[in-house]
């Protein structure tokens, strides 16, 4: 079977679980008329922002404050150039809206032409922005977003939606700072009053050719213990105040410079059915897949990652400096040429509590997990399974500690599946510390001196789809786990008592 047609036996499989929904708007519950304010950049101006004068120009848009149950439409099938900065706020039960109108066929366009910023929502809580193609392409190599929300000595901003947007061919330089450059940035600054975001929903999005970042968190109420010395406490002061309900889903970013989807200082995030596909494509600086930083309780699930382009990173997760309780769990992951996972705490800040459970590697190189100096605490890799066929990872796992007075691991595999299908050669540990403990996995295909195996190197028997054949000796062979996730990557139960099975399926051997 073409490694085409295996990943599509394996997506269709997962229909529910990886798949990217529709991304036809959602209905929603109909909204009491409230102002309509209609913007048409092609017709003769001026306006009064009804349907038959509309106004022409972003600066006229701008200049009106909006309230609750307000809508801005922009006309389907014309272009605007420049920033759309409005100003006002919705309420819980009426919102803001910003979204087009008409029968024409093609979106509605916001082009940046250059700004910093093609869209920016700068204090407005209870706003939905939705259905738009945005665009920022002119002038390329400097700071620039798609959509830009920004907070500055607000308190809470609830109640945000980004959805349904087109956002392609934002050219911004090679950087990412809190202000950009980005497809999707959220960001907060100020100086005196604790912000953050409160259920901020991003989702059915569609991005394509950013440079740098695809979605990207930033904020300066970051400061706490666990991050130590790892950013600057001049630039970044504040206490942590972290974003919450946070959730990015359902999203689709096609050719990213940089990084895909990057979480900072959030609690309980969710990072759920995306589409990643190319990243790490276009910068020279180090950038991964999905990554958290400075956040705690990030669960990222059900994502489809591949098309890491280099090894400076280039895998599909990272928990980075100061995440606490990261949940990878049912990831499909494909075809990075960084590998599978990062967790990389250094410069005084600690990664603590990091699960790793019961996703699928395939042809990721050039190692399948790294890590890197400073205090990697109570990590979990379990029930996952890794299989080579084309790219032959060099490392299995890559430690980049320091000396053991700098560092502290503690990392447990168990009951992980490593397949070479492959030429032989690579599988290596680099650096391994004493931390670092395998015991019930499978290693098959693979030649090498490794700490304390604790498993099995007989053929599993996987299937292309990778369940495990009937006869398989990886069924019932792994050792139980409190706390499991209470499923498999396929959807199978997962006892918290009886032995599961090695690997990242749970059901009985497949004829």
């Amino acid at each position: 079977m073409t490694r085409r047609r295996t990943y599509a036996a394996l997506t269709a499989l997962a229909l529910p679980l990886l798949a990217v929904a529709p991304t036809a708007p959602t209905a929603h519950a109909a909204i009491p008329p409230g102002d309509r304010h209609h913007v048409d950049c092609t017709a003769a101006g001026p306006g009064d922002g009804s349907v038959q004068h509309p106004w022409t120009t972003l600066a006229e848009a701008n200049a009106h404050p909006y309230g609750p149950g307000d809508r801005l439409l922009f006309k389907r099938g014309t272009t605007c150039t420049g920033t759309l900065d409005p100003r006002g706020a919705g309420s819980a039960a009426y919102p803001f809206t910003i979204a087009d109108y008409g029968t024409a066929p093609g979106r509605a366009v916001i082009d940046g032409g250059g700004a910093h910023d093609a869209v920016l929502l700068a204090n407005t809580p209870y706003t939905r922005l939705t259905r738009l193609e945005i665009t920022n392409a002119a002038a390329p190599g400097s700071e620039r977003n798609g959509v830009r929300l920004r907070l500055a000595d607000f308190g809470a901003a609830r109640g945000i939606t980004l959805d349904h947007l087109a956002i392609h061919d934002v050219r911004g330089g090679d950087f990412k700072t809190l202000t950009g450059s980005s497809a999707i940035h959220i960001a907060v600054e100020g100086t005196d009053v604790p912000s953050w975001y409160e259920g901020l929903d991003i989702h059915h999005n569609d991005i394509r050719d950013v440079d740098r970042e695809g979605v990207y968190f930033k904020s300066r109420f970051s400061k706490r213990d666990l991050v130590g010395n790892q950013q600057d406490p001049n630039a970044y002061p504040g206490a942590w105040t972290p974003s919450l309900g946070v959730r990015v889903h359902h999203n689709t970013l096609t050719s990213i410079a940089g990084d895909g989807i990057k979480l900072d200082t959030t609690r309980g995030a969710r990072v759920d059915h995306n589409r990643l596909d190319g990243f790490q494509l276009r910068s020279k600086a180090a950038n991964a897949g999905i990554w958290t930083f400075n956040t705690d309780d990030t669960v990222v699930e059900y994502n489809e990652v591949s098309g890491g382009g280099n090894t400076r990173d280039g895998m599909s997760f990272d928990a980075d400096g100061a995440s606490k309780g990261t949940v990878f769990q049912y990831n499909l992951s494909h075809d990075n040429k960084g590998g599978f996972l990062l967790i990389c705490p250094y410069s005084g800040a600690q990664t603590l509590d990091t699960v790793v459970r019961y996703n699928l590697s395939t042809d990721d190189g050039a190692r399948l997990v790294q890590n890197c100096w400073g205090p990697i605490l109570n990590t979990k890799i379990y029930n996952n399974t890794f299989v080579s066929r084309t790219a032959v990872p060099g490392h299995l796992v890559q430690d980049d500690a320091g000396s053991p007075a700098t560092t502290r691991h503690e990392l447990a595999f168990r009951n992980n599946v490593f397949v070479n299908q492959g030429a032989p050669g690579g599988y290596a540990f680099k650096n391994p510390t004493p931390g670092l403990t395998f015991d019930h996995n499978l290693f098959h295909g693979i030649t090498m001196t490794r700490p304390n195996p604790g498993g099995l190197t007989a053929d599993p028997l996987l299937r292309p789809d990778l369940r495990l054949g009937a006869g398989s000796p990886a069924l019932s062979a792994g050792v139980p786990i409190e706390d499991n996730g209470g499923r498999d990557w396929f959807g199978n139960a997962v006892s918290a008592t009886a032995a599961p099975n090695i690997g990242a399926y749970e059901g009985p051997g497949v004829n």
